[in-house]
């Protein structure tokens, strides 16, 4: 079998929370026999293809970009001669563009959308776009939601509820770096032993401005890894308060992503708006052992953390709600340890690769059939 999967960037041009989970279901499908394609947008002058973990990456050149959409005239070609080839086109929503070129290529291929988020920042754009969101969604065989959360408070997927399975993000641990000790006491003197660990990409709806707020009160050592379009509109916040709680690392190999995770003493996750649908590192958190503080937004992020058991969840864009998260996990470090166990528990309970690519190949598995009639 031949799978080809669509998303406006990947791998090792991007490497955000879809992306990951891109990568997770192509490399654990290795194991069922599957041969995977991914087909990607990239800011380079020409087409190119490159082969990683197993599957090829081929990446169509962007020409422009409007409203957080990449546009690209060569990958209507790319994709139909990609599909041609393919048993199963796997989109990942959302993308406008992937709509355009799903219907103007005609591939009668079978398709599965793993659906990521509502779109929520471009409001008026979102009114031209939902004719052919709602089209584009209802014409697919079959729809993944990450977690029931989300399932249940999306009025778009409700719509089209009938034919929305849930399958969680999985992580496989074991494709992670190795944690040595020696990079451990590397950034020990740098960061400290006791401290609060953000992963992301920094982004509006991140929440990082709550952080910020919630450490004018709560002013313990916050270690963000990661970088973004509003990294220096919070750098100049955190000045203009006189802060001096933060370090901010940017992006960094997986070797030290995995020590700082070791190191940490919780994951901070403030993330505010629905655009954060599951939250990948947050998961990375529970998967290291880690207690974890997150909103309550109707998404993913309260099915990986469970109020009370693997951490603390507060009400969304309340500064003094994750003030107050921070100062009792930190002033309580044998329930915070114990939370902590629990988080780490639950992962491999519900959350491991394996888990995730043996649903997405069952889906697969029955639409091939039903595609042939057996």
């Amino acid at each position: 079998m031949r799978v080809l999967h669509f998303f406006k960037t990947y791998f090792p041009d991007n490497c955000g929370g879809i992306e990951r989970v891109i990568n997770q279901i192509s490399r654990g499908s290795i194991n069922h026999g599957i041969k995977t394609d991914v087909l990607c947008l990239t800011e380079n002058k020409h087409n190119t293809v490159i082969e990683l973990d197993g599957h090829k990456i081929h990446r169509a050149k962007q020409n422009f970009h409007i409203a957080s959409t990449g546009i690209s005239l060569s990958v209507f070609s790319l994709f139909s001669k990609l599909a041609k080839e393919a048993d199963i086109i796997h989109y990942h929503f959302p993308w406008p563009m992937m709509d355009i070129v799903h219907f103007l290529t005609r591939h009668n291929k079978p398709t599965v959308l793993t659906y990521h988020s509502d779109i929520i920042k471009q409001r008026q754009l979102l009114r031209l776009y939902r004719p052919l969101k709602n089209h584009f969604l209802s014409s697919v065989d079959s729809i993944v939601a990450t977690s029931q959360n989300y399932l249940n408070s999306s009025n778009v997927l409700m719509r089209f509820k009938d034919k929305v399975e849930i399958i969680p993000i999985g992580l496989e641990k074991e494709a992670y770096p190795s944690i040595e000790i020696s990079r451990v006491n590397t950034w020990r003197p740098l960061v400290g032993s006791k401290f609060f660990l953000f992963i992301g990409v920094l982004r509006y709806y991140k929440g990082l401005h709550i952080l910020i707020e919630a450490s004018r009160t709560a002013k313990y050592p916050i270690v963000i890894v990661g970088a973004g379009p509003i990294e220096q509109e919070l750098k100049q916040k955190i000045d203009s308060y006189g802060l001096k709680n933060f370090i901010f690392l940017g992006f960094i190999p997986e070797e030290d992503k995995v020590a700082l995770l070791s190191l940490c003493y919780s994951i901070v996750f403030p993330s505010h708006l629905r655009s954060e649908a599951f939250g990948v590192s947050l998961l990375e958190g529970a998967m290291y052992g880690k207690p974890m503080i997150s909103s309550e937004i109707g998404t993913g992020t309260s099915f990986i953390n469970i109020s009370n058991e693997t951490g603390l969840v507060i009400p969304p864009n309340d500064p003094y709600a994750l003030s107050q998260a921070m100062k009792w996990l930190w002033n309580h470090p044998i329930d915070a340890a114990a939370m902590g166990v629990k988080a780490e528990q639950r992962y491999w309970r519900l959350f491991t690769s394996d888990k995730m690519v043996n649903k997405y190949v069952d889906i697969y598995q029955r639409l091939t059939h039903k595609k042939n009639g057996t």
